[in-house]
């Protein structure tokens, strides 16, 4: 899969789940659940214990699966053998992006100023994390846009399904969420994972 191919499914979906687990168990029981939801972009994360068996066992579903938390080359590295199609980081790793370009595969990382945008950009991310996105309002977009037009940004924390069209109508190109279906999963097990999923696919066409 080229790294073309990887980016139009990751704008296509417009949701990406990210998942963390307690357990590997837990993160392959919340990604099944979120793909049968609808979601087609899946983010595991590396604070999830023993991730690569969860990419094993995962390896054949219907989805895009990426690594999220990624803070360091050797993690990077160790996601992309295990199956990793995207990387997902909290911040700006100028070593992560070498690690990725390398490999043909799309590093998102963290951003939240226009010299961190900037530094992400020469160094060729296509799409950016603004993370914690519940640290500004959607109209940022708008504001980045003007001297950075051609960025295109993902914001991830403190988005939910009563929010994610405004972030989406200013602008984002994909929106990252994850904290609603934890709290699903924990109050209601794999159906309510199910269901939250749906609802925010369906937020995402309205």
């Amino acid at each position: 899969m080229s790294k073309h191919s990887i980016l139009a499914q990751l704008t296509e979906t417009k949701v990406v789940a990210v998942i963390r687990g307690n357990s590997y168990e837990e993160a392959v029981q919340l990604t099944k659940a979120a793909v049968e939801g609808g979601i087609r972009a899946i983010e595991l994360t590396y604070t999830t214990p023993q991730l690569e068996k969860a990419f094993s066992e995962l390896h054949d579903i219907d989805a895009l699966l990426g690594a999220g938390t990624v803070l360091d080359p050797e993690t990077a590295r160790h996601a992309i053998l295990h199956g990793a199609k995207f990387i997902v980081s909290p911040h700006f790793s100028a070593e992560v992006a070498t690690v990725c370009n390398r490999y043909g595969i799309p590093y998102l990382p963290g951003c939240m100023t226009i010299l961190e945008m900037v530094k992400a950009l020469e160094a060729g991310c296509d799409i950016l994390k603004l993370f914690p996105a519940n640290n500004f309002s959607p109209s940022f977009i708008k504001s980045v846009k003007g001297p950075l037009p051609h960025v295109e940004i993902m914001p991830t924390g403190g988005i939910n399904a009563g929010n994610m069209k405004e972030w989406l109508d200013a602008g984002a190109v994909a929106i990252g969420v994850g904290s609603d279906l934890n709290k699903a999963y924990k109050t209601g097990g794999y159906d309510a994972v199910v269901e939250a999923s749906k609802n925010y696919m369906e937020a995402s066409l309205n």
